[in-house]
């Protein structure tokens, strides 16, 4: 008859694979199965779907190994090796009883059946790998004579995930947290050192458990204070740590401005608690523990996003907040803290995904944030500047087209001195080396860096902000130049230090501006003379500024730009880098070898312009400075390029020659021109010698940088008909079409056709040729190409 036990177990089964790894097959519930009292079949079905998970039968020869006394392990067939993990000890300890029993052995001291061929270690190692196979853990009872006990047990589970997880099960369940926490009082009542130090190591593996539902416990209003109060006493100290008396004397809550809400007080001070403990009392993890407090940094990110949605949520709080910071009577020691709260406030929101950041920002923004901050930069105290500066930068890292747009819009309402770029820019200007200048350098950089301007379909962000900075804000930030360059007192003004750091810092943004803004930057530049007042600073008695003026140099060489190199030419701007390589002489410092990478760049990107003018002008006193390959490799690409157009004239004249030169009724010869050229009044510019200065660069009414296309048109023999342009486009149509006019073009008409006495011709017709009144005559002139 078949009998089959009532019990029932909770189990899961594993199968070593090839990999010598454990694979789980899945959980279910055991039972023994037996046909006769010789005779034991282990069964597992699966507890979703009943489906068969194990059928093993016991073997009276195979052997069986009890582990960590909820792990049974046994081979079969000499190349399976099986596994069932339990739930609960007391259903390990029943199946283990029959399969003893059933191999004749005592249960209660076995806990392998028979003598197994492999060596004992390696079993143990291959056990330990297997998931849920620590035993729970049993906590000694919380007494001072068991304190030793409880921290070798506890220092013992540290080897094991598992038996990490169980000894913070444990620790929970049977509340062992506060009786450790009354023993800390007994022992520091008598001042019993040795014990209260074994409590710090105890404390201290605690921490190391790294779980969150540890430290909900320990961080409480009634735990946290003794919770320091253990890890005052850390055996490495002669003396006590003052944790508490800091915590309760020193660190002052300061409310400036009353809280509404209870739990939001609580959780303030339960962060800057948790914080403190994180900063100051827990040990600096070394390289191999970088995660080993992982939850802790954890938990207070989870409270300070805690503490900003309460405040957002609390309009109340912000409507006061907002209206003090705006008093012209507040006092400043008052001021400095509210605006410090706001800048605590901030500092916590980053602990928000950035949607929810961009939001918070939003409804700042809505309480008039900016026009706070522009009140808190206004008033003449350098910490209130620097908590300004603080607040404003986080805006401008959370959402710099929030603030941009704040700026544009207040150009139409404010005057240029009271916009919040130009505030910003003086506290940058009028007081270098001040607390903020750093901050606010670096958020002036982030607003000018097109990299995180939008491009919408409907508005372009980047032209809109870079034509406001340049209109209102440029001439004001690039002035430490104009002192440092011009003036009876610029010497004076750069011999001081904060300001020759000013000027590099600005040097700096400006060449960040050549590098990413196009032609903003570039028509500031030709038309305010900034590049020959930057090379002014490459003077020797400018040293400290030398290299800082040729980089911003070497990045208008590196942008090949050909308008850039003509203005250089023009007004022999290299001169002033040459004069400092003579004056460096042959020592080999940065400022030798920044010059001669600039020229090697000049040579391996062969800018044509910059080499003939260098070698026109200065190549022989650069040879005579020093002799290096990289000169001589400019002067042989100079003597080569004009050995090519001397072979080119050459080649052009003898082709002509022989094909006859094609003239003008006005007996003039007339080539046709590459595309290239300057055309005549952009080649007037060039060879003149006025002043650029306080004007736009510009030939024939537009800008020097955006010049068109040069047409080239058709060469005519003869004199063209009136009201005729030579050379343009619209040469096949009238120039102006008046109705009124249409009697005198009748007798016009026969006049439209040159031939060419070699009988090839060039034929420009008029349909209707008309006579515009002497009122409305328009002079049109042409450049012939």
């Amino acid at each position: 008859m078949l009998m089959a036990t009532d019990n029932r177990r909770r189990v899961k089964v594993y199968l070593l694979n090839d990999e010598r790894q454990w694979d789980d097959k899945g959980t279910g519930h055991v039972t023994m199965k037996s046909t006769d009292i010789s005779s034991l079949t282990l069964i597992v079905t699966a507890e979703d779907n009943g489906s068969l998970l194990l059928e093993s039968k016991v073997q009276t020869d195979t052997a069986y190994h009890k582990q960590c006394e909820t792990l049974i392990v046994w081979s079969e067939n000499d190349n399976t090796e099986l596994a069932l993990s339990f739930q609960e000890r007391a259903g390990c300890d029943e199946i283990w009883a029959k399969i003893c029993q059933m191999q004749g052995k005592d249960p209660a001291t076995t806990t392998i059946t028979q003598e197994m061929e492999t060596d004992e270690q390696e079993e143990e190692e291959r056990f330990e790998d297997i998931p849920d196979a620590a035993m729970p853990i049993e906590l000694p009872s919380c007494q001072i004579s068991k304190l030793f006990e409880i921290r070798e047990l506890f220092e013992s589970a540290m080897n094991s995930p598992i038996r990490r997880e169980r000894l913070a099960i444990a620790l929970q369940q049977e509340n062992y947290i506060p009786q450790l926490i009354d023993i800390f009082h007994m022992c520091e009542d008598v001042e019993n050192t040795e014990d209260l130090h074994v409590l710090f190591d105890i404390f201290k593996t605690i921490f190391m458990l790294n779980k969150n539902s540890i430290f909900e416990i320990m961080f409480t209003e009634d735990l946290i204070f003794e919770v320091l109060g253990i890890l005052e006493y850390d055996p490495t100290l002669s003396e006590p740590a003052g944790h508490r008396q800091f915590i309760r004397d020193k660190a002052n809550f300061k409310e400036c401005i009353p809280f509404s809400n209870p739990s939001l007080i609580e959780k303030i001070h339960q962060t800057y608690r948790v914080q403190y403990i994180q900063d100051i009392v827990s040990p600096t993890p070394s390289v191999f523990e970088d995660n080993m407090l992982s939850t802790l940094s954890s938990f207070i990110f989870l409270n300070k996003a805690d503490i900003v949605t309460m405040l957002q949520e609390d309009d109340v709080f912000l409507t006061m907040l907002f209206q003090q910071l705006q008093d012209e009577n507040l006092d400043t020691q008052k001021r400095i803290d509210l605006a410090s709260l706001l800048r605590e406030f901030c500092n916590f929101s980053n602990t928000l995904q950035i949607q929810s950041r961009t939001s918070f920002l939003r409804s700042l923004a809505n309480k008039r944030l900016f026009p706070t901050i522009e009140t808190l930069l206004g008033i003449d105290v350098e910490e209130i500047w620097a908590v300004a500066a603080d607040i404003l930068s986080f805006a401008t890292d959370t959402n710099p087209s929030l603030v941009r747009d704040y700026m544009v819009q207040e150009a139409t309402s404010h005057d240029e001195d009271a916009l919040l770029i130009n505030i910003v820019i003086e506290r940058i200007v009028k007081h270098p080396g001040c607390n903020a200048e750093g901050t606010l350098l670096g958020l002036l950089r982030t607003l000018i860096d097109p990299e995180n301007m939008l491009r919408a379909l409907n508005r372009m962000e980047k032209s809109e902000f870079l034509a406001f900075f340049y209109k209102y804000a440029m001439h004001r930030f690039t002035e430490p130049i104009i002192l440092a360059t011009h003036g009876t007192e610029c010497l004076k003004y750069i011999s001081k230090t904060e300001n020759s750091s000013l000027i590099a810092s600005v040097l700096d943004v400006l060449t960040f501006a050549v590098e990413n803004h196009t032609y903003h930057v570039k028509n500031y530049i030709l038309s305010k003379e900034i590049l020959q007042k930057v090379l002014l600073l490459m003077n020797p008695r400018y040293s400290f500024l030398a290299l800082n003026a040729l980089k911003f140099f070497r990045k208008i060489i590196g942008l090949k730009d050909e308008f850039y190199n003509r203005y250089i030419i023009k007004f022999d701007l290299m001169s002033y880098i040459v004069d400092a390589f003579i004056k460096n002489g042959t020592r080999q410092n940065m400022l030798n070898s920044a010059v001669l990478e600039m020229f090697e760049f000049i040579k391996i990107e062969d800018i044509k312009t910059l080499i003939k003018y260098t070698c026109e002008r200065h190549i022989q006193k650069l040879l005579e400075v020093e002799p290096c390959p990289t000169f001589n490799a400019i002067k042989t690409k100079y003597e080569q390029q004009l050995e090519r157009q001397n072979n080119s004239s050459t080649h052009n004249r003898d082709f002509m020659a022989a094909a006859g030169v094609i003239k003008t009724s006005f007996d003039t010869t007339r080539y046709r021109r590459d595309a290239r050229d300057l055309d005549e009044d952009e080649e007037n510019y060039f060879n003149s010698d006025d002043d650029p200065a306080d004007k736009d660069i510009t030939i024939n009414n537009k800008p020097l940088y955006n010049l068109p296309v040069v047409v080239q048109s058709k060469v005519l023999d003869s004199k063209p008909p009136p009201n005729k342009v030579i050379g343009s486009p619209l040469a096949t149509s009238p120039l102006v079409d008046y109705a009124d006019d249409s009697d005198e073009d009748e007798g016009d008409s026969n006049n439209n056709n040159t031939n060419n006495s070699n009988g090839s011709s060039t034929i420009i017709q008029d349909k209707q040729q008309q006579q515009q009144p002497s009122n409305k005559r328009q002079k049109v002139s042409s450049t012939v190409t």
